[in-house]
């Protein structure tokens, strides 16, 4: 092996390059971007009220620059504005609202809400679609001393329609998660998962009970992450070729749960929200990240 020969000049030379190379690269170095601190929870344990100063927004479209989560803030309630949490290296989306906390409209008409509005696709054709993923965290929905009342909305399908009934801005489906409760070993009951349900119309404009079913889909446990796509659209009948289904299809923790909307020929629009809609007492805590959003127009 030969050996190397420095002498005192190359070495001096040496230490000079390696200085001046590492003085250039820290000048070179950019400040570390900030992200979120990473917390262990971000469940709300205080006290239910109405409306909080934090929370009292007067523009309904108010949002944080440059949202994690896709989509038109509408935020109808004065508990909590839309913030952000970190945990598990995912940016989450907090949705929470109470009981009575819709400051928007007119007292005793419409359930408080934070929703992101999709933009809508207005094509009807077969191969048309809006589609809407992301991964959801349930930490607790409305409850009442019944249960027929129960539950907070976690998404929904929407279209308007041609021949008129129902609203202006019609719901078709809602995703509607029903608390289950259990002890939390202090002999306290507390929600521990949750139900999901459809909740479907029977014609276009149905609401109410007459105008809607129920479908239980399937349980997921309280603060789980769940995977969710959902996506509305247009396919050809195969009963019926050249006529048209309007579908609303959702996966929801790896499980398909497909759906033809009735009176496919009044259909004009396919739509999606999500955050938390409806809490008819107590309140309702949803958390999303990873959201995404696309839709096919066939011209």
């Amino acid at each position: 092996m030969k050996k190397l020969n420095f002498n005192l000049g190359t070495i001096a030379l040496l230490l000079v390059f390696l200085t001046f190379f590492s003085c250039g690269k820290e000048e070179m170095m950019e400040e570390p971007v900030p992200i979120f601190p990473e917390i262990t929870s971000d469940e709300d344990k205080g006290d239910i009220t109405e409306c909080t100063d934090e929370g009292t927004n007067t523009d309904r479209t108010a949002d944080l620059a440059n949202a994690a989560n896709v989509g038109q803030i509408d935020d109808r309630s004065c508990y909590a504005d839309y913030k952000q949490s970190f945990i598990n290296e995912k940016i989450w989306g907090v949705y929470n609202i109470t009981d009575g906390s819709n400051h928007m409209d007119a007292p005793g008409t419409l359930q408080p809400r934070i929703e992101r509005a999709l933009t809508p696709n207005q094509n009807t054709d077969i191969g048309s679609y809006t589609r809407f993923t992301g991964t959801v965290r349930i930490l607790e929905v409305g409850d009442t001393n019944g249960d027929s009342n129960d539950g907070s909305y976690i998404m929904q399908a929407k279209g308007t329609h041609t021949g008129g009934g129902g609203s202006a801005d019609p719901a078709i489906c809602l995703y509607l998660a029903m608390p289950v409760y259990g002890d939390d070993g202090n002999g306290n009951q507390v929600q521990v998962s949750f139900d999901i349900h459809r909740e479907q119309i029977n014609v276009r404009g149905g609401s109410g009970a007459a105008g809607r079913d129920i479908v239980f889909l399937k349980n997921v446990l309280k603060n789980e992450e769940v995977d969710i796509e959902l996506q509305v659209g247009f396919r050809e009948d195969p009963a019926n070729p050249g006529e048209k289904i309007h579908y609303s299809d959702a996966v929801i923790g790896g499980e398909e749960f497909n759906w033809n909307i009735p009176e496919p020929e009044r259909a004009l629009q396919s739509k999606i929200r999500y955050g938390a809609y409806r809490v008819k007492g107590g309140r309702a805590q949803i958390r999303w990240a990873d959201t995404t959003y696309e839709k096919e127009e066939i011209f």
